[in-house]
């Protein structure tokens, strides 16, 4: 069957726009294996019926025998609870720490790029690549399971991981992944990168 996915539109309207939390959920639909049409809604001629089905509220949503959710943590975590394996592979990261990397990355940018008083600009600066930095030295830092314990003194200890928890997308990478999305689009044009 294919689910239906509700996101926000991008600037002309229909497009899917860079709302990080519905690319999130587009992201553990796809890679759980889910067939899914994406509907986008443009927050400025929203129609009458998603009105009606989740009044006060901003997509992304999710629609479930007639249970709305609207918190995207909570979908995540209905999705994860839901869709297990045999059928669907489980996404949730093995590492805690995989989880909270980066957790700050989004709320650093997004103080950032909102200031309006130039003289906090240094310290909100400072502040976001500090968080970029700490990102780094986890992704650089090998996991237990890279670690071989038959490898002796200061030979390459850096990860060869490709995401977050391993080599395999996580739940971590679909939390992550579209918020750096929108900071590199933001901040090429500021010169940042």
């Amino acid at each position: 069957p294919v689910a239906p996915a509700v996101g926000l539109a991008g600037i002309d309207g229909e497009s899917i726009g860079n709302c990080p939390f519905s690319q999130r959920l587009f992201m553990i639909l796809w890679l759980k294996g889910v067939v899914f049409n994406v509907t986008t809604v443009d927050l400025k001629r929203k129609p009458a019926d998603l009105h009606n089905l989740a009044p006060g509220t901003h997509p992304p949503f999710l629609t479930f025998n007639g249970d709305v959710k609207t918190d995207v943590n909570k979908i995540e975590e209905f999705l994860e609870e839901t869709l297990t394996p045999e059928k669907y592979p489980k996404l949730a990261a093995k590492h805690r720490e995989s989880n909270t990397a980066g957790i700050d990355i989004f709320s650093k940018f997004s103080a950032y790029i909102k200031n309006t008083k130039q003289q906090n600009n240094a310290a909100l600066e400072k502040g976001l690549t500090k968080a970029l930095k700490k990102l780094d030295d986890y992704l650089n830092t090998p996991l237990p399971e890279e670690i071989d314990a038959n490898t002796c003194g200061d030979e390459d200890k850096r990860s060869r991981r490709k995401f977050l928890d391993g080599d395999e997308l996580t739940l971590a990478d679909c939390n992550l992944l579209p918020k750096l999305h929108v900071v590199k689009l933001q901040v090429a044009p500021l010169g940042m990168v």
